[in-house]
């Protein structure tokens, strides 16, 4: 009976570690379309149509800021990261961006 109880416990410990262990925040985008973008040339609206809705919005320095990404964290494996920010101009343009992956 101890052997059998030992094992349910030891299963159910692999079970909440695997479940505590792992996050994943954000949501999935069209990064093949990171090299379409063109500094005071692209729009906010091309962008929506390129990445979707932002997964956060904000302001930096002044500017409009637009976040997409994807973080997975996992305490058995590698962490997989994917983030674009992108800055606009009051014009509506893009002023910057920055993109960064694991993968």
């Amino acid at each position: 009976m101890a052997l059998i109880r030992n094992l349910k416990l030891a299963g159910f410990a692999v079970l909440l570690a695997t479940l505590v262990g792992c996050a994943t925040v954000g949501r999935d985008f069209a990064t093949h379309n990171v090299d379409q973008i063109h500094i005071g040339e692209t729009t906010r609206a091309e962008i929506q149509t390129m990445f979707g809705e932002p997964w956060r919005t904000g302001v930096e320095d002044g500017k409009r800021t637009w976040t997409y990404g994807k973080y997975r964290w996992s305490a058995i494996g590698d962490a997989e990261t994917t983030d674009l920010v992108v800055r606009f101009n009051s014009d509506g343009t893009v002023s910057s961006y920055v993109f960064n992956t694991t993968e």
